[in-house]
């Protein structure tokens, strides 16, 4: 069995009698099925990788272009990343659902049911969990991806959770990846990516003396130009329409 590097760059094997196999999923996806493909098939140029903290909670917060950007962040970071997931990824009937499932779960995803209310209260709650638990957590700030390339207005819970749990918020820039894989196109076509990250933004006490909502609005804000240096995108300051709306997003109050 796999466990990834050792210290000096070699495979260490491991006794797995006893493991749930959910457990190897993740193992066995990044260092020898999808992370060496995606090395090969984009070339990706990673550059800031040292800011991610060797151990400790820590927040990735990157912008998004496709469905890609959310195996290539956590199959780039040396440790393992946990994510948001589509509720319809672990609910599905059948065999193949409840494969589907497992193989999502084994990735460090979380269900999300993105009708908001209460299920986005769930999702917040597991994801602090993460970072309590000292793991890495990894979030799309726009909430879905940009339409044409601009970078859109964060949503806040990405504040909420860096105020909740005082693990300190690293900005990502991702790039390239809506050129190899478009809207529309399921499989991603070969061609070079880059990662950019940033130094950490550190937000203990920022909601101390202010209200809550403002606290959040303010520190998405700080995280959204923090990843708007990283990439050179246009900022849109608006936030992205929600996949199939051709419409332009309005500018929120």
């Amino acid at each position: 069995m796999y466990r990834g590097p050792t210290a000096r760059g070699r495979a260490a094997p491991i006794d797995s009698s006893g493991m749930d196999p959910e457990r190897l999923i993740y193992p066995v996806t990044k260092h020898l099925l999808l992370g060496p493909a995606m090395r090969v098939a984009f070339l990706p140029r990673v550059r800031g990788l040292g800011h991610v903290p060797r151990r400790g909670p820590v927040i990735l917060a990157a912008n998004h272009l496709a469905v890609l950007d959310s195996f290539v962040l956590p199959l780039m970071v040396p440790r393992r990343v946990h994510f948001l997931g589509k509720q319809e990824y672990f609910t599905a009937a059948g065999p193949r659902g409840r494969a589907t499932a497992a193989f999502f779960r084994g990735l460090g995803a979380i269900a999300v049911d993105r009708s908001g209310g209460r299920a986005a209260l769930a999702a917040l709650d597991a994801s602090a969990r993460v970072l309590e638990r000292g793991g890495v957590f990894a979030i799309h700030p726009e909430g879905t991806r940009s339409p044409d390339g601009r970078l859109y207005r964060g949503r806040t819970g990405v504040a909420r959770l860096a105020l909740r749990t005082g693990a300190p918020v690293v900005p990502v820039a991702i790039e390239g990846t809506d050129r190899v894989q478009p809207r529309g196109r399921a499989v991603p076509r070969p061609g070079r990516i880059a990662l950019r990250f940033g130094a950490p933004l550190r937000f203990a006490g920022r909601d101390a003396g202010t209200p809550r909502g403002r606290a959040a609005r303010e520190v998405t804000d700080e995280i959204m130009a923090a990843i708007r240096d990283l990439s050179g995108q246009e900022y849109a300051g608006s936030y992205a329409p929600p996949p199939g709306d051709g419409r332009a997003a309005e500018n929120p109050s």
